[in-house]
């Protein structure tokens, strides 16, 4: 994924900044719990397209936190 282009992307509901995922291949808004995925190197911003988040997704890491419950 271009680093300008994720520097320029925003989220579409609250315009805050997303997070990206490598891994799972999506921008992420913690704020609005919604995950957008990147489809062959082209981010699809569609609210209606996104994903829900998990409670666990959208809580920021913590030192004592672990992955397990």
């Amino acid at each position: 994924m271009d680093k300008e282009l994720l520097a320029m992307l925003i989220c579409p509901l609250c315009k805050g900044k997303l997070k990206y995922d490598r891994e799972a291949e999506e921008l992420r808004c913690h704020y609005d719990g919604l995950a957008y995925p990147i489809r062959e190197d082209i981010p699809v911003m569609l609210p209606e397209e996104a994903r829900v988040m998990d409670i666990d997704e959208k809580l920021p890491p913590s030192p004592g936190r672990t992955g397990e419950a």
